[in-house]
């Protein structure tokens, strides 16, 4: 299969964003950007053996996954995703079927939220599989949940389950084997596989005077780490506090590490005003978005950092960075 043959396979036959002047099909594509929002544009890479092995993952997860973790960098922002592009080096192993598969797993999650794809390119290479996906959002002028928002006082909360991802990735690696018949592993291999990006909680989010957000790709104790400095503040957190699915604690003895350090769990984390707190708990929970309050936002010192009892743990986030490594 030719790049031309797999282009007009790919091509979507409808566009759901009458915005989109000129899509798949020239040198690039053209859109009409609305008035009064602000463009986000995000890309994030996947390459196989770091963030995916072709043994435990399908053609269709891969792709899911990549387009996934990009929604869930417009989700952080607060934003729409609307637009998304592809590039991939494809080793001559892939089959025609394969790569097609791939992009079947992208538009599964793309008609969710009313994408297009919109462009793209394809090389061949002689090593592994890597795919770059971009997307592109909107998010109304001046409503963006940046990282720099934290203020003393705030609540910290949490939205999801956070932790499941890395428990999933244990068992695909065979690093975890439960004596509990009873507990369901494929719930943690599919948190894994197939992570749920939170948009709705991060249109939620956009629509208050000032919340602070990031998504949980490298671990909650990484990503509050990025709130505390982009912010200079301090945070603190209760461990007795944490989301976690009831079985996590019954898979490892060490699964705190999980929920702190394991990553790839694209929940919300983020600050909001104690008195806005409670309404924003409240607007979840009327639209079934589950989301805990798991600490406070304090004055920076030099004798404080992130997280009550976490400050030297935190020191050691470049060791478990990533944890497909």
């Amino acid at each position: 299969m030719d790049e031309f043959d797999l282009i007009h396979s790919i091509t979507p036959r409808t566009i759901h964003h009458s915005s989109v002047d000129v899509g798949i099909g020239d040198d690039a594509a053209l859109y009409t950007a609305k008035h009064g929002v602000q463009e986000i544009v995000c890309v994030d890479t996947m390459v196989e053996d770091v963030h995916f092995k072709l043994h435990y993952s399908s053609p269709e997860d891969i792709g899911y996954k990549a387009l996934a973790v990009n929604i869930s960098d417009i989700a952080a922002m607060g934003g729409i995703p609307k637009f998304y592009l592809v590039s991939l080096a494809v080793p001559s192993k892939w089959t025609e079927s394969e790569i097609k598969a791939m992009y079947e797993g992208m538009n599964e999650l793309a008609k969710l939220y009313h994408m297009d794809l919109i462009g793209g390119d394809t090389v061949s290479t002689s090593d592994k599989l890597v795919v770059t996906v971009t997307v592109i959002g909107e998010v109304e002028k001046g409503r963006a949940c940046l990282r720099s928002l934290a203020r003393p006082n705030d609540i910290v909360f949490v939205t999801g389950e956070i932790g499941s991802s890395a428990a999933g990735l244990s068992l695909l690696l065979d690093e975890t084997n439960p004596q509990n018949s009873a507990i369901d592993t494929a719930y943690f291999i599919n948190r894994h596989k197939r992570p749920q990006p939170r948009v709705s909680v991060g249109r939620l989010c956009s629509s208050f005077k000032r919340v602070a957000l990031n998504d949980i790709s490298d671990g909650l104790a990484s990503e509050l780490n990025e709130l505390a400095e982009a912010s200079c503040v301090s945070i603190e957190i209760d461990e007795s506090m944490l989301p976690v699915h009831s079985d996590l604690p019954k898979l490892h003895p060490n699964w705190k590490e999980w929920a702190l350090f394991g990553g790839e769990d694209f929940e919300l984390t983020g600050t909001v005003s104690k008195e806005e707190w409670e309404v924003l708990k409240q607007k979840c929970e009327t639209c079934q978005l589950p989301i805990a309050k798991i600490g406070h936002v304090r004055e920076k010192t030099e004798s404080n950092a992130v997280g009550n009892r976490y400050e030297m743990l935190c020191e050691e986030i470049s060791r478990h960075d990533n944890i497909s490594d």
